[in-house]
C-alpha cells in the first residue's frame, strides 16, 4: 500500500506539472500575438507547436492540435472544418494535449479579438461553467460521467448558451493515452457513461479526468471552448 500511494502522488504531481506546462505555453501564445487576423488557423496552430518545442522540447501531441476561428468555432472535436483565415473582430479558440515527459496535459482556451460585446461574454462565460462543473462534481462523490455531463448541459443553458459538444471530458493520464474508442464509453464524461467517476482503472491506478466545456451561439455562427484538469 505505501507503494502504491508515493506512485499515485508521483502521478498527480506529473499531471499537474504538465498542466502548468501547458498554462506556461497559453499564455506565451497570448504574449508572442500568435492569434491574429490574417493568419490561417493551420498556421497559427503549426506556430504553437513550435513554440511548444522551443520551450519545453516537446515534439509529441496525444490528439489532433486544433485552432478554429469564426463559424469553426461552433464543430466539436471530432469534426474538420476546412482551414479558415482569422479575421479582425474573430472569437478562436485552441485545444492541444501536448506531452510533457510522457505525461498528458490537455488544455483549451478562447481568444477574442476586437470588441464584441456577446464575444466577450461568451469567452468570459467559460471559465464561469467549467467552476461551477467542478463544483458539482466536488458535491456528488459517487457522481457518474453521465450525471455530470447532463449537469454540465444545464449549467451552459442556465448561463445562456448551448452545450456544443456530445462529451464534456475524459480521461487523461501516461502516454500513450489508453483507448477511449465509442465502445469505451466509461473513458468519457458523456451520456451511457454510467461508472462512477471516482474509480480505479483497469490497471488499479486512480482515474483522473479532464472537463471541457463548449459553449455555442448557432443563431450568431460562434462558440468557445475551455478545458483543463477536473479533479486535481
Amino acid at each position: 500500500m505505501p507503494e502504491r500511494i508515493e506512485n499515485e502522488s508521483t502521478r498527480v504531481a506529473k499531471l499537474l506539472d504538465a498542466q502548468a506546462k501547458a498554462v506556461e505555453l497559453f499564455d506565451a501564445i497570448t504574449e508572442r500575438g500568435l492569434i491574429r487576423p490574417g493568419a490561417q488557423e493551420k498556421q497559427v496552430s503549426n506556430e504553437i507547436r513550435d513554440l511548444a518545442s522551443e520551450m519545453f522540447g516537446t515534439t509529441k501531441f496525444w490528439h489532433k492540435r486544433i485552432v478554429r476561428s469564426g463559424i469553426n468555432t461552433l464543430q466539436p472535436y471530432r469534426e474538420n472544418p476546412p482551414n479558415r483565415t482569422i479575421a479582425d473582430d474573430d472569437i478562436v479558440f485552441c485545444d492541444f494535449g501536448p506531452i510533457f515527459e510522457q505525461w498528458e496535459a490537455d488544455f483549451g482556451r478562447t481568444f477574442v479579438l476586437g470588441e464584441d460585446p456577446i464575444k466577450h461574454r461568451l469567452r468570459d462565460a467559460l471559465p464561469t461553467v467549467f467552476d461551477a462543473g467542478r463544483a458539482h462534481f466536488e458535491a456528488h462523490p459517487d457522481i457518474t460521467g453521465d450525471q455530470l455531463y447532463a449537469r454540465v448541459v444545464e449549467l451552459a443553458e442556465e448561463a445562456g448558451w448551448e452545450f456544443g459538444g456530445s462529451i464534456a471530458g475524459h480521461l487523461v493520464g501516461e502516454f500513450p493515452h489508453e483507448k477511449i474508442a465509442g465502445e469505451e464509453i466509461g473513458s468519457y464524461i458523456a451520456p451511457g457513461s454510467d461508472q462512477q467517476m471516482r474509480r480505479d482503472d483497469r490497471s488499479g491506478r486512480r482515474c483522473h479526468w479532464i472537463l471541457e466545456i463548449h459553449l455555442v451561439d448557432r443563431r450568431r455562427g460562434i462558440g468557445g471552448f475551455h478545458e483543463e484538469l477536473l479533479d486535481l
